[in-house]
């Protein structure tokens, strides 16, 4: 099992980043599980037909200890296993919380030996390392982080803070940063900011992902773009990065 975390500014597009991460994979065959990390439980929205998933935790507060762990997860498009931890109300709870209660609860119901995925997407909240928020890095969960961003600045600056904070956990055998991937906006000079970026945190661009009309499009339709314009150059891109992941994460554990 290869598990990765996504990391990123909030509204750079980590969930459809995410998502068609997790269908390029299952269409290659690999049994994928993609858990959301956000109180507004979305990050599954179209692998479900545009229809939001109950919460780990709205799951957990109906029906407490005698909640299951096929209450917990559901099958999406292509076989995708899908989570949503969900949290608090906004301003009444932490986020953070949430989410590590949300993990304890698979782990109680021992999800990943029973499910037994070959790769464990997170698309975690925002850009806040620390705390719950750290849950999906710690040793035991991901294996890697990779970070969405694109050329504007507050996207770089965020990807340079979850950088550090990975370098930082790294010494207590956290995860480790797998590289960057460019989420276009078409600002200007992007490509060339995000390397500059790179050469900061000692990273590199593993996948350059264009502005693509057939995303909103396919989510007008309430479906993946990957599976509803397959062809796309978007799709075409995440396949390629879908192809890194497996001969840097999976390939490798395979020879561990």
């Amino acid at each position: 099992m290869y598990r990765i975390a996504i990391y990123g500014k909030g509204g750079i597009g980590k969930s459809t980043v995410t998502t068609a991460i997790s269908c390029a994979l299952s269409q290659k065959g690999y049994r994928v599980l993609q858990v959301g990390c956000d109180p507004k439980a979305d990050s599954t929205l179209y692998l479900h037909g545009g229809e939001r998933m109950t919460s780990i935790l709205d799951i957990l507060k109906k029906k407490k200890d005698l909640a299951t762990l096929d209450d917990l997860v559901e099958e999406g498009y292509n076989g995708i296993l899908c989570a949503e931890s969900g949290g608090p109300v906004p301003g009444l709870g932490c986020a953070g919380r949430g989410i590590a209660a949300a993990f304890e609860a698979l782990d109680e119901r021992e999800a990943f030996s029973i499910l037994k995925p070959d790769i464990v997407l997170y698309d975690v909240l925002g850009d806040v390392v620390c705390g719950g928020f750290a849950m999906p890095i710690r040793e035991g969960y991901a294996d890697q982080v990779y970070i969405v961003t694109s050329g504007e600045n507050m996207a770089i600056y965020a990807a340079a803070n979850i950088a550090t904070a990975v370098a930082n956990f790294r010494e207590r055998g956290y995860a480790t940063l797998g590289g960057v991937i460019l989420n276009r906006r078409n600002v200007p000079d992007e490509k060339e900011k995000v390397e500059t970026l790179c050469q900061d945190i000692q990273s590199k661009i593993v996948a350059d992902l264009p502005r693509d009309n057939h995303i909103a499009d396919a989510e007008e339709q309430k479906k993946p773009v990957m599976g509803l314009f397959p062809d796309c150059p978007y799709a075409q891109a995440v396949r390629g990065l879908a192809d890194y992941i497996i001969q840097n994460g999976v390939d490798r554990e395979d020879e561990e």
